[in-house]
């Protein structure tokens, strides 16, 4: 993009809150504001997902042998179990793309 159509960008007005803000870039074209060929992006090292404690009824035996697995792999079986799962979620998501 040339140094003039990247001087007519839009300047960005002040909002009173988050709220506004939202209501704002809801309508606006952020291509008017920014030079997205210019973003960069963020590293955020210490960021950590969020969690939530679920409850789930598994059968006696699976649970037993999911925790003998994950004592094999010197691992709490709830990590392994969230492992399981990523890894079965992310094979999922690779069928619903081909």
């Amino acid at each position: 993009m040339s140094k003039r159509a990247a001087k007519s960008r839009k300047e960005i007005p002040s909002f009173a809150n988050e709220d506004q803000e939202r209501r704002f870039w809801a309508k606006e074209d952020t291509a008017e504001y920014f030079d997205w060929d210019k973003a960069v992006q963020p590293a955020l090292p210490d960021l950590k997902p969020t969690t939530t404690a679920i409850s789930l009824r598994l059968p006696v035996a699976m649970l037993e042998d999911l925790k003998s697995l994950a004592n094999k792999r010197d691992v709490p079986y709830q990590s392994l179990m969230k492992l399981y799962l990523s890894e079965r979620i992310g094979r999922e998501r690779t069928k619903k793309a081909s």
